[in-house]
């Protein structure tokens, strides 16, 4: 699960700030700080739905921008999926909306 919230975070980023011609945004880059696997197991292990969703619509939040909003195809898709992940009340019932998100963003890259 935390490899999953730590993929949804990275390709949110990469959505959000990478430019082509750039090096790409890697797992141990400055930007991802706040997302990586570890700090993520931590809010796993604690049972911290809140945070784990504040901090994952944070990065989904620059993805939704830089695909064009809710207005767009991409978008309209993205905000389906994220307001499911929103809407988990456990840390069991954020695993599928994780798992689709992670898939999606992988596809759109």
């Amino acid at each position: 699960m935390e490899t999953s919230l730590e993929t949804v975070a990275l390709f949110s980023l990469k959505l959000a700030y990478e430019e082509e011609g750039l090096s790409p945004i890697l797992r141990d880059d400055m930007v991802m700080g706040d997302y990586q696997k570890d700090v993520f197991e931590l809010l796993v292990r604690r049972g911290d739905v809140e945070t784990i969703q504040f901090k994952l619509n944070e990065c989904l939040e620059l993805a939704m921008s830089a695909v064009g909003g809710i207005e767009k195809p991409l978008g309209r898709e993205l905000h389906k999926l994220s307001m499911a992940f929103s809407q988990a009340e456990s840390v069991e019932q954020l695993q599928q909306p994780v798992v689709l998100l992670t898939n999606y963003l992988k596809d759109i890259q």
